[in-house]
């Protein structure tokens, strides 16, 4: 099986090439951005370009996105190219070339207005049951491009996972007042127990989708990292989240303690991947208390795939805001 990787310059595409190459896959890399795992440079809403990188192919791993970060940069005539119309280019090309499979990667970013507890509510508890309100055009793009996927797989047969990812990259969060309140690393173990995924995880998980893929025919499935809560923690979680963390993460003091890291003082949402480990058969290798073991004896939070990759940023220019486009220079 030769297996076409869509943004193969980016995090996520990139963690993806480098396990499927360790494991002596036959892989095909494209990206609009030179890489070393990019084979082919080339926009996914290019027809013909897509037909050529589809030859020969037999499957998609589908990372390539506008992101939230580029709303600001882009405009939605430019999300839409990319995620939708690029989208339906790379669907197809592959029904075309008499692919089977189709692994799409979205976006926790599509629950949108679902994610916020209601004032002085629970903490909102986020499934494949959760309905979708996309709040901006990368939402909006998004679930356009899931729908499109539902559609080759019905009317034509092909075989396609969707994955909404939540937060996996390295990068310092991209909200200025997160950066300012709460180191990287702290930031990233906080959101371990509920909305985070580490690179290496995420990867893993695209490639039991395909190893799946067939089975299931249609699917779309939460993925993050697995979380120590349990739906009777919401009411807590949202006032008093150390307390939570006191009965579901033992030791985190500790560790928290000598890192020089504080709890969250409220959590809103978790995402729950119980489903998508059960239908992919995904065992997560960096959930919480793995990373929390991990750092107390003197570890990283990221794994070391997520290291290796690295941080690649959202643009080539630079920003006020540092890595992120909030405010142009």
């Amino acid at each position: 099986m030769r297996i076409l990787v869509t943004g193969a310059a980016g995090h996520l595409g990139e963690g993806i090439m480098r396990l499927l190459r360790a494991a002596g896959r036959d892989t095909r890399g494209v990206d609009v951005l030179r890489g070393g795992y990019v084979d082919i440079v080339a926009s996914i809403s290019d027809e013909a370009a897509m037909r050529d990188a589809m030859r020969g192919c037999d499957a998609v791993i589908h990372t390539a996105t506008l992101h939230k970060p580029h709303v600001a940069t882009h405009s939605e005539r430019d999300f839409v190219e990319t995620n939708v119309t690029g989208t339906l280019t790379l669907l197809q090309a592959a029904r075309d070339a008499g692919a089977d499979r189709f692994i799409f990667t979205s976006t926790t970013s599509a629950f949108g207005g679902s994610l916020t507890p209601l004032p002085g509510g629970p903490a909102v508890w986020i499934d494949e049951d959760t309905p979708s309100i996309p709040k901006n055009i990368y939402g909006s793009t998004k679930t356009a491009a899931e729908d499109l996927c539902h559609l080759y797989a019905r009317r034509d047969g092909m075989a396609c996972v969707i994955l909404r990812t939540s937060r996996f990259f390295p990068e310092p969060d991209d909200n200025p007042a997160a950066r300012a309140a709460f180191s990287t690393p702290n930031s990233q173990m906080n959101e371990l127990t509920h909305r985070r995924l580490d690179p290496e995880d995420a990867a893993i998980a695209h490639l039991c989708a395909l190893d799946r893929a067939e089975e299931i025919g249609f699917g779309l499935f939460v993925v993050s990292g697995p979380t120590p809560f349990l739906r009777e923690d919401a009411a807590r979680l949202t006032a008093d989240p150390a307390s939570v963390l006191d009965a579901r993460l033992p030791g985190w003091r500790e560790v928290y303690e000598a890192s020089g890291w504080r709890a969250p003082d409220s959590i809103g949402r978790v995402y729950d991947s119980s489903r998508a480990a059960s239908a992919l058969g995904w065992a997560p290798k960096h959930h919480a208390a793995a990373v929390l073991a991990r750092v107390a004896a003197g570890g990283e939070v990221m794994s070391d795939l997520a290291r290796e990759v690295g941080i690649k940023g959202y643009h080539g220019d630079q920003f006020r805001d540092g890595l992120y486009p909030v405010v142009p220079a």
